[in-house]
């Protein structure tokens, strides 16, 4: 996995800003793959409750990732009892690594 320590804290703790407690994030796509270089950071949140304004939210924890991370494209999708899963989201459950 392509984070460090510190990183991963700050994406658990941007999370937990937006989303409160409890929180799950997962880390999936090319970040995953310590031989790959590059890429965006791709995660999934994941909520116990219903979320209100999906986008916005997902949209907001992107983006202080992303300022923290110099800039660093970020790509968030959610997982919520109110929301659809795609095949996305397999995908991170599948390959990806919780944080």
């Amino acid at each position: 996995m392509r984070l460090t320590s510190s990183q991963i804290e700050m994406i658990r703790n941007a999370a937990q800003v937006v989303f409160g407690d409890p929180v799950r994030v997962t880390l999936f796509g090319s970040r995953v793959d310590d031989h790959a270089k590059g890429g965006d950071v791709d995660l999934m949140v994941e909520v116990p409750n219903i979320v209100d304004e999906p986008a916005l939210k997902g949209a907001r924890v992107a983006s202080l990732i992303s300022r923290a991370m110099n800039g660093r494209k970020v790509d968030v999708i959610l997982k919520a009892p109110n929301l659809k899963t795609q095949p996305i989201h397999e995908i991170a459950v599948r390959n990806g690594v919780l944080l």
